[in-house]
């Protein structure tokens, strides 16, 4: 297999961490224990992120997760993030948006490039995630642009700051 390499996985800073966790337990523990993405085997394409601590998912309540993860990835590469399978068909839980994404230049971010995800439950019945559980999947892609692209503005926001930025 000659896959090319093109991220790297990191935690953010404990400082980041600790402003983004909204949960009440103890904030180092989580943050020690926190795992970088992984593949579950050889040929998958996605990278499965773990939750940090246990989740409970009320129906049709949005759910903010601060995964404490980054990723520096190559140009012209993007990381996007797709529920795992077994919550939607078991459980009926939907990423917010869809799809994710994470952007090379969401690395340098003010929040450090930190992943969130917002998760919903549209089931009726409300459902517990486990800490350290595979729940939503990352699959870095390859992507082109037009001939005529002339985008030169340089990203200092997190998510969402991209429509707020004039060329």
């Amino acid at each position: 297999m000659n896959t090319k390499k093109v991220a790297k996985f990191e935690k953010v800073s404990y400082t980041q961490f600790e402003q983004s966790l909204k949960v009440d337990q103890n904030t180092r523990s989580i943050y020690d224990e926190l795992s970088l993405p992984r593949r579950a085997t050889k040929y998958s394409a996605g990278y499965d992120f773990f939750l940090p601590y246990d989740v409970t998912l009320t129906p049709n309540v949005p759910v903010l997760i601060p995964t404490g993860i980054r990723v520096k990835i190559e140009c012209n590469w993007v990381l996007k993030i797709y529920p795992r399978s077994s919550l939607g068909f078991k459980h009926q839980i939907q990423l917010n948006n869809t799809v994710g994404i994470i952007d090379a230049d969401y690395y340098n971010a003010h929040n450090e490039g930190h992943i969130f995800i917002k998760l919903t439950n549209h089931s009726n019945n409300e459902i517990t995630l486990s800490k350290g559980s595979a729940f939503v999947q990352g699959i870095f892609l390859e992507y082109g642009i037009t001939t005529d692209d002339e985008a030169v503005t340089e990203r200092t926001g997190g998510f969402g700051s991209t429509d707020k930025l004039a060329n």
